[in-house]
């Protein structure tokens, strides 16, 4: 894309602003490979903001790789629950216990063996490898791509395979050998911060001389917009069962399968861990869900009284999830196998996803509304 002095000149200029004005962030005070990969597992398709006391928390309790490889799943899950995409946490300790068994519990340095640990692709690998080894490797992630496509004035799809790999060879023509860390953070904080998807701040952009986007005059033009998928509308009715002392029941994480999930499969909406007892509705969501009850707690569902609570929306890539949820109060709370029973405040002693969460507040708003009460537990209420 450049070469001689324009490619000098935009180096230096990068570099220059990125460690004048880079975000002070946790991760970026360490070269310790295990705490970077831990960072960058948790930016996967995650805010900054979000990712951060995530990121203490979890380091807080799983201090190195042996800690989270004999770690039980459900503790490190706990300790993810409300970051969402829980394939990586569950992916974070499968690499871990690989690590332990096949490096001695040292983050492998090469590119092959760190490519073939679980959840680690071609991007998060680069960046390991490149900000704690000083490998030379060039990031390419959403950000870079954007900024290299505006740069190159590039239209079309970049995620199509051929525009991927030029985007990845003018990535890697880019890199600053003899500081590839301090580069590839550079490009993503650029893209990140100044060249954002909307309203890019090219006048506070170090490099904007040489982006052909904006000397065409319309740089949000590029990259093209991607067509998205049809949204799915999907109706869920879950019950929040309560005794008079306050307690709930939540079955399970449902069995895993190998088989496709339907669009309203249950379990993968509860991304596999602790719930409420939930279904999908097609017709009649109180028939349905009183008929699913009569059957889980082995009682007569007309003797079951359903209090229906505030709506909770919900969305799961390209589904729009709509849950209708009822509050079902119980002199004693049934016994259902594997099930557990704890206080509705202290759902977050177990992994639950987002949904779950949601669902939670819905019904603790509810009672504190009944009750004249004005807080809900913060460990529920600071998570989106």
């Amino acid at each position: 894309m450049l070469s001689g002095r324009e490619l000098h000149s935009f180096r230096r200029g990068l570099l220059e602003w990125f460690r004048q004005f880079q975000r002070d962030l946790p991760w970026r005070c360490t070269n310790d490979a295990y705490r970077i990969w831990i960072s960058e597992i948790m930016l996967q398709q995650t805010r900054v903001a979000a990712v951060i006391p995530y990121y203490a928390r979890f380091l807080e309790r799983f201090p190195d790789i042996r800690a989270l490889a004999q770690a039980p799943e459900e503790e490190v899950l706990r300790l993810w629950s409300g970051l969402g995409y829980y394939s990586r946490a569950r992916n974070l300790q499968k690499a871990a216990r690989q690590i332990v068994a096949l490096h001695g519990g040292e983050f492998p340095r090469d590119e092959e063996a760190v490519h073939a640990l679980a959840g680690i692709g071609s991007y998060t690998g680069a960046a390991i490898l490149s900000i704690a080894f000083g490998r030379k490797h060039a990031v390419l992630d959403g950000n870079v791509a954007r900024v290299l496509a505006r740069l190159g004035a590039m239209r079309g799809d970049l995620r199509e395979t051929k525009r991927w790999q030029a985007l990845q060879k003018s990535a890697s023509e880019l890199l600053v050998a003899k500081a590839p860390g301090d580069w590839n953070q550079a490009m993503m904080e650029l893209g990140a911060t100044l060249c954002t998807p909307r309203a890019p701040q090219c006048l506070l952009c170090p490099v904007a001389k040489f982006c052909r986007a904006r000397q065409l005059g319309d740089p949000e033009a590029y990259p093209e917009k991607r067509k998205k998928r049809d949204a799915v509308q999907i109706v869920l009715a879950a019950a929040v069962l309560r005794n008079a002392q306050g307690q709930t029941l939540l079955l399970p994480p449902p069995p895993r399968t190998e088989r496709k999930p339907a669009a309203d499969d249950v379990a993968t909406l509860v991304s596999g861990m602790w719930h409420f007892p939930t279904i999908a509705i097609h017709k009649d969501p109180l028939g349905e869900l009183l008929d699913f009850l009569g059957k889980l707690i082995q009682k007569k569902s007309g003797n079951l009284t359903l209090e229906p609570l505030a709506k909770v929306r919900h969305a799961v890539t390209y589904r729009d999830v709509t849950v209708l949820p009822f509050r079902v109060t119980l002199a004693k709370l049934p016994r259902v196998r594997g099930a557990k029973t704890l206080r509705l405040e202290d759902l977050s002693a177990l992994p639950v996803s987002n949904l779950t969460r949601k669902i939670a507040r819905t019904a603790l708003a509810h009672a504190a509304g009944a009750s004249g009460e004005t807080a809900l537990p913060q460990i529920l209420a600071a998570n989106p």
